[in-house]
């Protein structure tokens, strides 16, 4: 019976680099696994892409194969006449694609360096403290490096006598797919390699301990709650001498009872009377740096905008600052006295004929008769 072409079964060219061979078997394995892919023929062409890769993965191999083709590996008891790959290790590669708890056995080993986890702290501020900055004294509650044993979890540390330091098994693992050769982690070290001869008391062997501690954390001026603060090693403590999490430091902010913060531009609404807007005045306002005079010029209206330059917030990356905005709200009065009626009565018979506003409405509006 002919066999398909191994470079056509993974779907790559005779040119193809072995990081592409591992790639294209990775991308189909995951496809057509029995236990992912329900189709009657998931298993034959899983078996199929396994072959594939057994040959074309190793240079021997591949070389026999580009040379001679399957009649290469005929009598190899894989099929009829195909490769017989009972003996292939596909621990690592199955490892990679499926996780190194899924059936092939864990070959992962808990013997290299590993960060330690992130920690992350909700700060809250007051409106000022964005503003300006602040220093603020926090405790956490973190796995710091056991000072015992130095991280280690114990002391006499001794290579492992059951995976002779390799801190793997390697073990014969029968399915209905084949033959394997996996490796898992070794129980007796848990994949470091070695044991020790007295686990150390003070951690009970996991090499970090749980500890309160506080730590001043300098908050820059602008932050917002937008904004995170990393603190590089401030995090869990790593494991196997590996290197301490970080800190992230994120803000909850207390609202101002007169700013409105906008990025790093500042919103004030300044209410004022009728009088003030028609006939213009000088208002003292309040800014984030202090007490300012402001000029209302004469006829503003209600919901305009006066701007303050950089009387912002000043930007946490750049240290620019934004500008201020002040909103103008006219205030209509519900209640009058009876003089400030009689004046409001006078101001009444006056027109504004030359306003523009009227006069484009008039001319347009049509008056029933």
């Amino acid at each position: 019976m002919n066999k398909k072409d191994y470079y056509e079964i993974l779907g790559i060219s005779k040119n193809a680099t072995d990081a592409e061979i591992k790639s294209a078997f990775r991308k189909l394995a995951k496809e057509y696994h029995p236990d992912v892919n329900k189709s009657p023929d998931a298993e034959a062409k899983f078996k199929e892409i396994q072959e594939a890769y057994a040959i074309l993965s190793d240079q021997t191999k591949r070389q026999q194969y580009d040379q001679f083709g399957h009649e290469a590996f005929n009598g190899g008891g894989y099929g009829q006449g195909g490769f017989d790959f009972s003996g292939f290790d596909f621990g690592d590669i199955f490892s990679d694609v499926f996780g190194s708890s899924f059936g092939f056995g864990n070959g992962y080993s808990t013997n290299r360096k590993r960060k330690g986890s992130d920690l992350v702290y909700q700060m809250n501020l007051s409106f000022d403290e964005t503003i300006f900055g602040t220093e603020e004294t926090i405790t956490l509650n973190v796995d710091e490096e056991c000072t015992e044993c130095d991280g280690h979890g114990g002391h006499g540390q001794k290579r492992c006598d059951k995976c002779h330091g390799s801190g793997s098994i390697t073990s014969e693992q029968r399915t209905i797919l084949g033959t394997y050769l996996t490796k898992t982690t070794c129980p007796s070290c848990q994949g470091r390699g070695y044991t020790y001869e007295r686990v150390c008391s003070k951690c009970q062997g996991k090499g970090s301990v749980r500890n309160k501690k506080e730590l001043i954390v300098k908050v820059p001026a602008g932050v917002d709650e937008e904004s995170q603060l990393r603190l590089v090693g401030k995090g869990e403590a790593g494991l196997n001498g590996g290197p301490s999490g970080d800190l992230y430091i994120s803000f909850s902010i207390d609202k101002h009872p007169l700013f409105e913060r906008r990025e790093d531009d500042i919103y004030l609404e300044l209410p004022i009377t009728i009088t003030e807007a028609i006939l213009g005045c000088r208002k003292e306002i309040n800014t984030l740096y202090g007490n300012v005079y402001l000029n209302i010029p004469a006829g503003t209206q209600s919901g305009n905008k006066l701007s303050l330059k950089d009387k912002g917030v000043s930007n946490v990356s750049t240290r620019r600052k934004g500008n201020m905005y002040v909103i103008i709200n006219v205030i209509i009065p519900t209640k009058i006295d009876r003089k400030q009626k009689q004046l409001i009565e006078e101001l009444a018979k006056t027109t504004l004929d030359n306003h523009d506003t009227f006069t484009k409405y008039y001319r347009n509006v049509k008056t029933s008769k």
